[in-house]
């Protein structure tokens, strides 16, 4: 008879962790994996990966979840491999082949597809994608064969780069650098260029390289969280403002701080700005929220409890410590 597990002690963890998702596993087992490496009490993601992709998934843990939301809006970047003169079922490679077409294209004829989306365009969201009908994930109604309609969308290619081309392949193919404002299926991009193209198109791999501000380069596996010791670990998470990248800053006296904290506006001398992080004196500094200034008066907008806030104060003080012993 296998022993019992042994129950893991959570504890409060704010802050983001930059994970390099796998191939293989869906996102919320990424999520639900460093969640228990780092015996944290709460945690989210800010935008789901498919399971055949790769790259970037932005961890949020604590008061970091109240932010979530700046980066589920945020551009993405990606690289993907178009394989030319398939079609299938998913748009991707792990579904069912529906049709081969010969591929006869050049260099021009891709030069002209790729003007041709980028900019505003459309699109039709796939079914087998979590975007819910009626309470249900699209993905469920087409493993039971139901096709459904859907809306099309308005999104954004802000670029669109061709990385290589290998038409006179086996299997000829295209790699692809998007970048892309919220809610682009780059399935969907794929499908969409190769009927421009006149073969079809389906994605071969796909891989996340930035999401915001936060790129592939700062992130850490899973593989290598799990070899470290739980100090280093939580010295990978970073502070709750990094989500704030690009807020203007503001600094309140303990007085107003704990004012503010509470929810109530203040009165300054502040420029009207619609994104401000707001920070409590030194020597801590500590984030207390973000916020919006109006007519000289600072509205809060997401504020951390005043537990969340001495609970960050002391992890930025212990991974502090770790730097220094480290260095």
């Amino acid at each position: 008879m296998d022993a019992p597990r042994a129950r893991v002690a959570r504890r409060p963890v704010h802050g983001v962790l930059l994970l390099d998702k796998p191939l293989g596993g869906s996102s919320n087992q990424v999520l639900q994996k460093a969640k228990w490496l780092l015996r944290a009490e709460k945690a989210g993601h800010t935008g789901t990966l498919d399971p055949l992709a790769s790259g970037v998934l932005p961890v949020c843990f604590g008061a970091a979840t109240k932010f979530s939301q700046i980066h589920l809006d945020a551009d993405k970047s990606y690289e993907a491999t178009l394989a030319l003169g398939v079609t299938t079922s998913t748009g991707d490679a792990e579904g069912d082949v529906l049709q081969r077409r010969p591929v006869r294209i050049n260099a021009g004829d891709v030069a002209a597809v790729v003007r041709q989306f980028t900019g505003p365009v459309t699109q039709v969201p796939p079914m087998h994608s979590a975007l819910k009908k009626d309470g249900k994930a699209l993905y469920e109604y087409a493993r039971a064969g139901i096709e459904v309609e859907r809306a099309s969308r308005a999104v954004t290619i802000h670029a669109l780069e061709v990385l290589a081309l290998r038409l006179d392949a086996s299997n000829p193919a295209i790699d692809i650098r998007v970048r892309c404002s919220k809610g682009t299926y780059i399935r969907t991009l794929g499908e969409d260029m190769g009927e421009a193209l006149g073969c079809g198109a389906h994605l071969s791999a796909l891989r996340r390289v930035a999401t915001g501000n936060f790129s592939a380069a700062q992130c850490v596996t899973l593989s290598d969280l799990e070899a470290m010791d739980e100090d280093h670990r939580l010295a990978c998470v970073l502070p709750v403002d990094a989500l704030l990248d690009g807020f203007a800053r503001v600094t309140l006296d303990s007085d107003n701080a704990g004012r503010f904290l509470s929810g109530l506006r203040r009165r300054g001398d502040w420029p009207d700005c619609a994104q401000l992080a707001v920070y409590g004196p030194a020597p801590d500094a500590a984030l207390l929220g973000s916020a919006h200034s109006v007519a000289g008066e600072l509205i809060p907008t997401r504020l951390l409890s005043p537990i969340e806030v001495s609970q960050c104060v002391v992890q930025h003080k212990t991974t502090t410590q770790l730097e220094s012993v480290v260095s």
